[in-house]
């Protein structure tokens, strides 16, 4: 063996001139195991991806989930609250006193005998005191009680357009009509019952949200 022979070739090979042979190992096994492996990994992935495909196709995503969804809408959607009806008082519960604060004579008289006509109960009639008298310059104040604000006096001001709607400190259940400047009579009865009867409509509450 020549001491140019590099060692563990026994001799296979020489030198025989300037160049040594190449040492490389085998790469061709290693090749073949990362094809293997990225083989296995490929088909993994498309086996898992077609089940994914056929429970969206076939709503088998949704067995674990259907019961509880439903039964969350349910509680959430219960029925409606019935609409609220306004408990306002007829006409003929409720008591007027007609006042006039104008210059014109008369007019509290024929005011009260429409009323009365209407349905209503009428007590006083007369002029207006001092605290309103020639100094109510629309067609007319409606008083009452603070608790007759929302039911009686809405009822009373179906009649007149344009009166002023007004609570003092009263706590009788009567109410005053004091007939100012521009009142030119009562509105007509055809309008005053359509006043009243959208007033009397039930307002509807509204409906709980379905939110699943």
């Amino acid at each position: 063996m020549s001491m140019l022979t590099p060692p563990g070739m026994g001799g296979q090979y020489r030198v025989t001139g300037d160049k040594y042979p190449r040492m490389r190992p085998p790469r061709r096994r290693g090749r073949l195991v990362a094809v293997a492996v990225a083989s296995v990994a490929a088909l993994g992935l498309i086996g898992w991806g077609t089940l994914q495909l056929v429970d969206v196709f076939t709503g088998g995503g949704d067995k674990y989930t259907a019961t509880g969804s439903a039964k969350d809408c349910r509680t959430k959607t219960a029925a409606a609250p019935a609409a609220q009806v306004h408990a306002l008082p007829r006409p003929g519960q409720i008591t007027v006193n007609v006042y006039n604060a104008t210059k014109r004579t008369g007019l509290a008289k024929t005011t009260a005998d429409e009323l009365k006509k209407r349905g209503f109960k009428i007590g006083d009639v007369g002029n207006a005191s001092k605290q309103y008298d020639k100094k109510v310059k629309g067609a007319g104040i409606l008083l009452g009680s603070a608790a007759a604000r929302d039911t009686s006096l809405r009822v009373l001001g179906t009649q007149l357009d344009g009166a002023r709607l007004r609570a003092d400190s009263r706590r009788t259940a009567d109410l005053d009509l004091v007939i100012g400047d521009a009142f030119k009579g009562l509105a007509r009865q055809g309008a005053a019952d359509q006043a009243l009867a959208k007033l009397s409509e039930p307002t509807p509450t509204a409906s709980p949200k379905k939110s699943c």
